[in-house]
């Protein structure tokens, strides 16, 4: 025969936090979480891991940005691969230009082989050789049997924001695509712009992948 449990002596034992208390801990709890969260968010403000990255999905799109139009191919996004591993990969280089050059005749079409048009590329910043940009650049010229000016602009300092492009040689061609790898802030096509305005060329935009999504 079993013996009666004395629930009275087993909740005798169980303390209770009175009602103030649970709300005290509740509160911090509340303010933990909040830092942590606030902590993690100004991490990835300066956290240099935290790259942007491009599925390769086609997203043919014309964006205007900073005051000029510009058509780019593929979009920044949430997985894929990151923008360093990109340019280190040199197999990424003939998949740009090959890619860049059937956009490019289906945006401008059998005008291309009436020998007006050039290809050029953004200034170097932090290379003396060749960039990722600029040997795109040239096999898309190649594809496309256009000519393709290098360094047809320096720049003056290494900042993005507010570049100064100084002009080094202008080209023949009235009609002059110029290719960037990647756009954000579409700063530094609007230096070029300003840098080539003078000599009334006709300039039309392209990037590979827009940097915003």
């Amino acid at each position: 025969m079993r013996t009666p449990i004395d629930m009275g002596e087993l909740l005798s034992e169980i303390e209770v936090p009175d009602i103030g208390s649970a709300q005290l801990a509740l509160k911090d709890i509340q303010a933990k979480r909040e830092q942590d969260i606030f902590a993690e968010q100004k991490r990835k403000g300066w956290d240099k891991t935290v790259e942007a990255r491009c599925d390769f999905t086609p997203r043919p799109r014309l964006t205007r940005r900073s005051g000029l139009f510009f058509l780019s191919y593929w979009q920044k996004s949430v997985y894929g691969r990151t923008l360093t591993e990109i340019k280190a990969d040199d197999s990424m280089v003939p998949f740009f230009a090959g890619t860049m050059k059937s956009f490019i005749s289906d945006i401008i079409g059998p005008d291309l082989s009436r020998g007006s048009w050039c290809i050029i590329t953004t200034p170097k910043r932090r290379h003396l050789v060749k960039n990722f940009a600029t040997r795109i650049s040239e096999q898309i010229a190649r594809l496309l049997g256009i000519p393709f000016y290098e360094d047809v602009c320096t720049c003056r300092t290494k900042q993005r924001v507010g570049a100064i492009f100084d002009v080094q040689q202008v080209p023949d061609e009235q009609n002059i695509i110029c290719f960037d790898d990647f756009v954000t802030t579409g700063q530094t096509l609007q230096a070029m712009l300003r840098a080539l305005e003078p000599y009334n060329k006709n300039l039309l935009f392209f990037s590979g992948i827009n940097n915003k999504l």
